[in-house]
């Protein structure tokens, strides 16, 4: 099954007569180790019944709309979250556009129109914390008396005895502890975008740079990383800076991947900078020369930091 045959937008787009898929439901933004702990459980149940799996979430999030003080910058694309899902063996992704109308309905409603007039639901994998409906007035305990289906509470997974949460991510990467924001993820923080043209300084200084305007809303803490860059599926070492370019004079806010040992032309191409570990803050330098230098020592530190 392809990607445009496994995506549906809308519950009311659903297949018909209904697979009788098992569910889960979520925003799973960033597709973090208990996101994939839950999906496991879920393609696990689908197989055993001989169902389809699905992932049923919403684009914007319920917080976007309801309450935008309260957003934080989304961990990655729906686009990205969606091909996660997909890998890791779920066979239906539902996106539901969330919107004040949709929010207005009663968690009544949420179970027998969506779960299961659209949805056909066979049994539902959801968080132990989960509400739904109007107000988030319906719980977990609440659905097998709704849906008439079995309804799985799964626990949480935690790492340092803390649960894995896509905010804790979030404040892990933001910042700039991106090796830790790796093991909730269990792979590194991605910034995705189009490599564009820059000044060209870098290139003036003996370190030509490829610079990159994100699509991701999440960028580390401004300071130099190591890092890989994937172009064209082949992943390249690189040493990465995100700042201001202080000892320049300030302006704003740069990707900028130094990569090593390569050379090629990639201007105008989609690449993917995957966030390995941090080197150090972003400082403003005395001299151009002794910027020069440091970078030479960032770029010896990264080559070190992505052996193997």
């Amino acid at each position: 099954m392809s990607e445009r045959d496994a995506v549906f937008h809308g519950s009311s787009g659903y297949l018909s007569p209904s697979p009788r898929p098992v569910v889960t439901i979520g925003n799973f933004d960033g597709v973090h180790r208990g996101h994939q702990a839950l999906v496991a459980r879920v393609v696990e149940r689908a197989r055993q019944s001989g169902c389809p799996s699905c992932v049923y979430t919403f684009d914007p999030s319920p917080v976007e709309v309801l309450s935008p003080d309260r957003r934080g910058p989304r961990i990655q694309t729906m686009a990205e979250r969606v091909e996660l899902l997909l890998r890791l063996g779920i066979d239906h992704v539902v996106i539901e556009k969330f919107d004040l109308a949709f929010a207005a309905h009663d968690a009544d409603w949420f179970a027998r129109e969506v779960l299961t007039r659209r949805l056909g639901a066979s049994a539902v994998v959801v968080g132990a914390d989960f509400r739904f409906g109007r107000g988030r007035q319906g719980t977990v305990q609440e659905l097998p008396r709704l849906l008439a289906v079995d309804v799985e509470p799964f626990g949480q997974v935690c790492a340092d005895d803390t649960p894995v949460s896509s905010s804790r991510v979030r404040a892990l990467v933001a910042s700039g502890s991106v090796e830790m924001a790796a093991k909730l993820l269990g792979r590194p923080h991605r910034v995705v975008g189009q490599v564009v043209h820059g000044d060209g300084r870098g290139r003036k200084i003996g370190f030509p740079t490829a610079n990159l305007l994100p699509e991701t809303e999440l960028l580390p803490a401004l300071g130099v990383y190591a890092a890989k860059v994937w172009i064209e599926g082949v992943p390249r070492p690189a040493v990465v800076n995100l700042g201001v370019r202080p000892t320049f004079g300030r302006g704003g806010v740069s990707l900028e991947a130094h990569l090593l040992g390569w050379s090629g032309e990639i201007y105008g191409h989609r690449v993917s900078v995957d966030f390995v570990a941090r080197i150090r803050s972003e400082e403003k330098f005395p001299t151009v020369d002794a910027l020069i230098e440091r970078i030479g020592v960032d770029a010896s530190l990264a080559a070190e930091l992505l052996q193997g």
